[in-house]
């Protein structure tokens, strides 16, 4: 699957790489957190390639993000406005399901294909618009499917009651239809906050399960610190696997051999966190025995 830079200092190396192209990602955090400080970044970088970027607003409007967005040393945004290599939608205010089903479609019908960015900043007002699940999960459902028929999407998402608890309906329904679930944690302590950023999925993609301190600084943006989480991309393990499962290949069935052969060509020692070869060939071979 073909990655895109996120634009985010530090993240890339915490998801293979970079965002799924054509995928969906929530970034969820609290007020403060620095979720559109991150849209943004992530909207410029692909400006900075070429691309052209989609900015929907369903709550501050335009003129407020443009602001910000040059306060916080972001001011060629001016530039791609004028060249209109980035576009505004300004949906705050509206009716977001007439919003989403009529206006959505007809916008994504010129720019389908285009293999833009695309943020939607936040999703909160779309959950807010109904009270019913079902309807939500459809309204969201709908928007995603939509956006990325244009190119690849990030969107935003309020965090309230809680700064770890993400079992709540408005956040459920997002995490579960995209692709990648950003947590952005945002914990004013005295002196100061700590700010802590963890991915919680992320589809077709290898990535940390570590929670990482990240910081929001002028011209920067959100930078994340990794620390010393690394991709472990040998496959030592896999090539032991390989040898001891020939050794036992007469006590495998033929498809089942021939699949396992060819599932960990694809993996790497990152990839077993710790499981040991020996151990897992056991558990393999004890699945098939006396058949």
């Amino acid at each position: 699957m073909k990655k895109i830079k996120s634009g985010i200092y530090g993240l890339n190396e915490l998801i293979d790489g970079g965002m799924n192209e054509n995928s969906t990602t929530v970034v969820i955090g609290s007020s403060g957190a620095g979720k559109t400080t991150l849209a943004t970044q992530f909207i410029r970088r692909g400006l900075e390639d070429g691309q052209e970027g989609i900015f929907v607003s369903l709550d501050e409007n335009k003129e407020q993000i443009i602001r910000e967005a040059v306060e916080m040393g972001w001011s060629e945004i001016l530039e791609y406005l004028d060249d209109e290599l980035l576009v505004f939608i300004d949906a705050s205010g509206r009716e977001f399901s007439n919003f989403i089903k009529k206006e959505l479609p007809a916008f994504v019908s010129d720019w389908s294909g285009s293999k833009a960015r695309i943020a939607i900043d936040p999703l909160t007002p779309v959950m807010w618009s109904t009270k019913d699940p079902y309807e939500q999960r459809d309204l969201v459902g709908f928007m995603l499917k939509q956006t990325r028929k244009v190119g690849t999407v990030l969107c935003t998402l309020e965090e309230h009651g809680g700064t770890s608890d993400l079992s709540g309906s408005e956040t459920v329904i997002p995490m579960y239809l995209s692709d990648c679930v950003i947590h952005l944690r945002y914990i004013p302590l005295e002196g100061g906050v700590s700010r802590m950023l963890k991915i919680v999925k992320c589809r077709s993609s290898r990535h940390s399960e570590h929670s990482h301190p990240y910081y929001i600084m002028k011209g920067l943006g959100l930078v994340v610190e990794k620390g010393d989480f690394k991709t472990l991309t040998s496959n030592d393990i896999p090539l032991e696997m390989k040898k001891k499962l020939a050794e036992n290949k007469d006590d495998l069935p033929e498809k089942v051999y021939a699949r396992l052969e060819k599932v960990l060509d694809e993996l790497t020692d990152g990839d077993f966190r710790g499981l040991k070869a020996a151990h897992l060939v056991d558990s393999i071979l004890n699945e098939y025995a006396g058949e």
